[in-house]
């Protein structure tokens, strides 16, 4: 077998069998096919599609490339929750702890920002001292000694993903539905997860803009998954503006934390109880919804959630007292608040433009190397469906970098739109599947 006839039968549109997938995945890994050939099968696959045996073959390829990790001594179900990507959106430091004051053990591997989407991993690191790159034995003991354990990748977790990413990224072969479901489905199946929930993003903030997009997506997963033996619930959840007021990393894990403080209005906390409910469903810990949302509601007014995610903090060596005093995490040092140019309700956000935005003026990354300015974010005074009038606020910007204020002002009043009548409402949850 020879990686050039697999390309070529690629080419020319026909289906792998498993032993070829096999083959490509693991000389890919061990460094035995080189990077050219392996972006020649990547663009033909892109190009071609892939059935769904292929992908199925593909996930437990790139799955079994690494550690597949147990969890027997935890005697509790095992559930994550895997969101596809979106802006403002800090739902898993609010639903890991959650979930696991109410009886679920929550092992969750995140990721960090990429490219308008903020990360979890760079959201607890605004916390001082909060530690993601733990070892896998001080994962296991975390999860053992709280229930929850937040942390990155390691090199022992599907290294073919990481491989197979890094060449995707420079190939433009990332925004393919099989190759997104085999890097995602590669990294959770590998946690040691009994079930897993998924918010698949929909709208102009999300990777997968249309729904129809975002649907097959989840469904492609939601397949992957239970033909692993795992308990599977997908939720399509709209990303047409930011998820809750904030958006940066200090100031997400402050409404975050707020959230877990007991402030429960808005679009955050609402998906916040519907995805920390739905794990509770998978893991089997209940079986009405109604019983899993109130456990939730009750996990976080309690301070049961919050408690747990103190213990977190600690464990993973950041400081505790943040839970108690937000201004404990890192703060800019200017703010300004920009206004609308007009009256009129607010009928569109261009959600992608508001993540570039804090991004651009440091609070995320166009290299792996550079540094996070923390405290930089945005919080909106108003969202979709708001009436405003010309000069009230619109967004106050929180910055070090004063020079590229005009710009920023300049990009945020033109990702508004506003127009004379009032749009539509529409739903968060779209559909679950």
């Amino acid at each position: 077998m020879r990686p050039q006839d697999l390309i070529e039968k690629k080419r020319d549109g026909k289906e792998l069998t498993r032993d070829e997938i096999a083959f490509l995945i693991r000389g890919y890994t061990r460094d035995e096919i080189p990077d050219y050939q392996m972006a020649a099968w990547l663009m033909a696959g892109f190009l071609r599609g892939l059935s769904d045996a292929e992908t199925q073959a593909l996930v437990e390829e790139m799955l079994h490339s690494g550690e597949v990790l147990t969890h027997d001594h935890v005697p509790l179900p095992k559930v994550d929750k895997h969101s596809t990507g979106g802006v403002g959106d800090k739902t898993s430091l609010v639903i890991g702890p959650a979930a696991a004051a109410c009886g679920v053990a929550v092992p969750m591997i995140s990721g960090r920002a990429l490219a308008h989407t903020g990360g979890t991993l760079d959201k607890l690191e605004a916390i001082p001292g909060f530690r993601t790159n733990l070892t896998l034995a001080e994962f296991r003991d975390m999860l053992a000694r709280c229930g929850i354990s937040l942390i990155g990748q390691t090199k022992e977790i599907a290294p073919a993903d990481r491989k197979l990413y890094a060449l995707r990224d420079l190939t433009a072969t990332v925004p393919f539905r099989p190759f997104m479901c085999a890097s995602i489905m590669s990294k959770k199946m590998a946690e040691g997860i009994d079930g897993l929930v998924l918010d698949v993003k929909t709208g102009n903030g999300a990777f997968m803009r249309a729904y129809e997009d975002s649907l097959k997506l989840a469904e492609m997963m939601a397949s992957v998954g239970r033909a692993l033996g795992k308990r599977v619930v997908g939720l399509i959840t709209d990303m047409n503006q930011p998820l809750g007021r904030w958006v940066g990393n200090a100031v997400e894990t402050r409404e975050a934390i707020e959230c877990l403080q007991g402030q429960l209005d808005g679009d955050f906390a609402e998906l916040c109880l519907e995805l920390a409910a739905q794990m509770l469903l998978v893991g089997g810990v209940v079986t009405d919804w109604a019983e899993a949302r109130q456990r939730i509601r009750e996990a976080i007014v309690s301070g049961a959630a919050l408690e747990k995610f103190r213990v977190c903090i600690e464990l993973q060596d950041g400081d505790p007292r943040v839970c108690d005093d937000l201004n404990v995490l890192p703060q800019a040092g200017q703010s300004h608040t920009i206004t609308a140019a007009q009256t009129g309700f607010v009928s569109g956000i261009e959600t992608d433009e508001i993540g570039r935005i804090v991004m651009d003026w440091g609070g995320g990354r166009r290299r792996l190397e550079d540094k996070i300015d923390y405290g930089v974010g945005l919080y909106l005074h108003a969202k979709l469906g708001d009436e405003v009038q010309a000069g009230a606020p619109l967004v106050t910007a929180y910055y070090n970098d004063e020079a590229r204020l005009a710009e920023m002002t300049a990009r945020v009043r033109a990702a508004y739109q506003l127009t004379e009548t009032k749009p539509a409402a529409q739903p968060l949850i779209k559909k679950i599947i």
